[in-house]
């Protein structure tokens, strides 16, 4: 080991993962080289950087190498109150300062993103976005066109290679993307229209017993729950079968979206299948179904392994007669021997819990009937259809109210974290989960959980036991007389237990992101404060990939946080199986954000071609804009640089006037009166929103002339003589430009420039 004498500058953070002030380190006593390696590719570093190791072997990069080093310094934290501290700040890094980030920019491609940085063009100071490229070309990208930037997504875990600019390789490999898009779009079309042209049943309009249900409901349904009921409503009354897609978190009010559904299809004489993944879930939606509907004359019956084989064969010749209207069931509903009457609509609880075979069936089923599918972290290729716009989706984003965000722990296994977990929660009069996935030694946790707190009433459920025992135990944790229930993931799916509000997930690294997120789930449904324990063996250690699903389920903290992680699951485990290997190359060449939007824009263009209609030219990147401006936000307004990135980010993707609204009054709550330079920053997202409603993709200015030129391809094909009718004085139209005097009240007259363009 040997000490290096280097220069840097270190940041402390803010506990919201913001950079607040820089400052030079004064001794390197607290930091100690441990190894001298090469970093690994799988750290997604093109060239060595120096690379920081706490002391949970967590990676980050936070320096460049020193200029006198041949080879990447991996350097250890020792003890030490700065240690403490440094170690503390890198923790809370948000994932865009998390190693060197490849990003994907539409026009030129793919680079490092290097942080934000300020330079002065023709006297005018603004804030950068700073791109590395090979052959060490830089790219400095305003921050009004960080929507022409996207998080580089591959197929696969391996880093892309660094593109070089001012040369035609980006663009040979967008066009074959874009290609093998179009080929993709033309497939997915077909699927589209054949569901568009099947015949279907229409459903009524709402019946006052509709009314009179939807009236009982005991919560107050929010906006995000009324307008996903309003969507699938619309859809039924359509003669073409339905297939909508509800996005929304655990107890977030997807079941009584479904419900109404259920019972609107149940009015005009057609019967429900209610497909769910287990058998406690089916119990479960069973229990809400009958209560709800009891006012009504609604027969509900549940087919699940905890009915015997005379039960269930009753209930198959009630539900093959017509006299079942709403059947709930596991996967036994996809059986040969069961058959509906009049079936009208399919509800399928988290499509991601079933196998391929079932999956297979519910296709078939797919063409005939219309279906609902809830989730609350969609599949990647459900994800990936709503995102093209070939799948409908409504999400539901909004907690009920007074829900608290749990509180979320990751960490190395610990008896003495465990008892004090437990201990807590049966203080204050709750109950906990405790999750081991394994059921070949499940009597062995049993032992040791009461060996840790012998206090504590534990029972133990997983799908191997007998199913009248499972029921036993499900409905003794229920009541309220066991602790402590030791399960596998059976639990993972809808299980509502609002006593229930500490889950500790044993061996966590060796579950899916999607799952941490479900099992997070079970906990918190009410308005106490709810805890999750994701724990790890510190033996065994843990993959990068176990490492970075950890970290996003820990990030993942707030409410409402279910379509991200579904996105989140997609960065880390790459998007190469979501539409075939073939597909794959092309995905791992642009990046998925990228490749996703040339797909929308074939999927849209074929649409229009079908029905004869006209789309404007493609602006991948949005609107280009050079005004005389000072346009970012001042270091003295938010000084933290990774709260300011997160700023312009949310900026790049607003596209309409109220959230631009919104946005303002949020900055004015927060950081005070905005300054002139904010100020700026806002006129010029107006002017992006209204330029994208006119079509047109670029505002800019001709030096020469002292004005400001509006720049489109429609104008070629629109009425110009009509349209300096209505701009009158204010503007000069040309070919495909339009003119306007940079005069004192060039402001106003651009907005009502591009208004009326709009309006045109």
């Amino acid at each position: 080991t040997r000490q290096k004498a280097l220069h840097v500058d270190v940041c402390i953070l803010l506990r919201k993962s913001s950079i607040a002030r820089p400052f030079r380190l004064s001794s390197w006593q607290s930091i100690i080289i441990v190894v001298e390696m090469k970093v690994e590719n799988e750290l997604s570093f093109n060239d060595p950087l120096l690379s920081l190791m706490a002391q949970t072997e967590r990676r980050y990069t936070l320096f460049p190498p020193p200029a006198d080093s041949d080879q990447p310094v991996i350097v250890g934290v020792s003890g030490g109150v700065d240690s403490v501290v440094l170690l503390h700040a890198l923790a809370q890094l948000p994932p865009l300062w998390r190693l060197q980030l490849h990003v994907v920019h539409v026009d030129h491609g793919i680079g490092l993103f290097q942080g934000l940085i300020k330079l002065t063009l023709e006297g005018i100071e603004n804030e950068y976005l700073q791109i590395a490229y090979a052959g060490g070309d830089k790219l400095y990208v305003p921050i009004h066109q960080v929507d022409r930037l996207s998080k580089y997504i591959g197929s696969d875990d391996h880093a892309p290679d660094i593109h070089r600019l001012g040369t035609a390789d980006w663009s040979q490999v967008r066009s074959k993307a874009k290609e093998a898009a179009l080929e993709v779009a033309r497939e997915l079309l077909e699927l589209y229209a054949a569901r568009e042209l099947a015949p279907g049943f229409a459903f009524s309009a709402d019946s006052a017993w509709q009314s009179e249900l939807e009236a009982s409901f005991p919560y107050l349904e929010t906006d995000d729950q009324l307008r996903a009921i309003r969507e699938v409503k619309a859809d039924m009354e359509k003669a073409r079968p339905m297939d909508r897609l509800i996005c929304g978190d655990v107890g977030y009010g997807k079941t009584e979206v479904a419900l109404r559904a259920a019972f609107k299809a149940v009015q005009d004489g057609k019967q429900v299948a209610v497909l769910v993944p287990t058998t406690i879930l089916a119990q479960q939606h069973y229990t809400t179904f009958t209560n709800r509907l009891a006012a009504f004359p609604v027969s509900v019956e549940m087919l699940s392994r905890f009915k015997t084989e005379k039960e269930q064969d009753a209930i198959l010749t009630r539900l093959r007669a017509g006299q079942v209207d709403i059947i709930i069931g596991t996967h036994r509903l996809l059986q040969r021997d069961v058959a509906f009457k009049d079936l009208g609509l399919l509800i399928i609880d988290e499509e991601q819990r079933f196998g391929v075979t079932h999956k297979e069936q519910l296709k078939k089923l797919r063409t005939e009937v219309d279906v609902l599918t809830l989730t609350a972290t969609p599949i990647p290729r459900t994800l990936y259809m709503s995102l093209v716009g070939v799948r409908d989706i409504s999400t539901i984003d909004t907690p009920p109210e007074e829900r608290l965000p749990v509180a979320t722990y990751v960490g190395e296994y610990d008896d003495a974290l465990v008892r004090q977990a437990i201990l807590r929660e049966i203080d204050r009069g709750g109950q906990v989960f405790f999750v081991h996935n394994r059921v070949m030694d499940i009597e062995h946790a049993e032992e040791r959980l009461k060996s840790i707190a012998p206090e504590a009433r534990i029972g133990v459920g997983h799908g191997q036991m007998d199913e009248h025992e499972l029921e036993k135990v499900m409905v003794e944790f229920v009541k309220g007389q066991i602790d402590v229930l030791l399960c596998t993931s059976i639990i993972e799916s809808g299980l509502d237990i609002p006593n229930a509000n500490t889950l500790i997930v044993d061996r966590s690294d060796r579950f899916g992101l999607a799952q941490l997120y479900q099992l997070r789930g079970r906990v918190g449904r009410g308005a106490t404060r709810a805890y999750a324990y994701f724990l790890y063996d510190r033996i065994s250690g843990m993959t990068d990939e176990a490492r970075r699903r950890l970290e996003a389920i820990r990030e993942a903290n707030e409410l409402g946080m279910g379509y991200s992680i579904a996105m989140r699951d997609l960065e880390i485990r790459g998007a190469g199986d979501l539409l075939g290997m073939r597909q794959s190359g092309h995905i791992s060449a642009v990046g998925f954000d990228l490749y996703t939007k040339l797909l929308k824009r074939s999927v849209d263009e074929m649409k229009a071609l079908r029905d004869g209609t006209s789309l404007p030219p493609m602006t991948l990147g949005g609107v280009n804009i050079d005004l005389p401006l000072q346009a970012h936000i001042p270091d003295d307004y938010v000084a933290a640089e990774g709260l300011r990135l997160q700023l312009y980010r949310r900026m790049g993707n607003i596209t309409g006037a109220a959230e631009i609204d919104a946005l303002g009054q949020e900055l004015v709550d927060r950081f005070g009166p905005l300054p002139k330079a904010v100020e700026n920053l806002m006129f010029q997202l107006q002017l992006k929103v209204l330029a994208a409603k006119a079509g047109i993709t670029t505002i800019g200015r001709d030096r020469e002339r002292g004005n400001i030129v509006l720049k489109s391809e429609t104008l070629e094909h629109v009425d110009r003589a009509g349209l300096q009718r209505r701009l009158g004085a204010l503007a000069a139209v040309q070919r495909r430009e339009v003119h306007i005097p940079l005069k004192d009240e060039w402001r106003v007259a651009l907005m009502r420039v591009l208004e009326l363009m709009g309006e045109a």
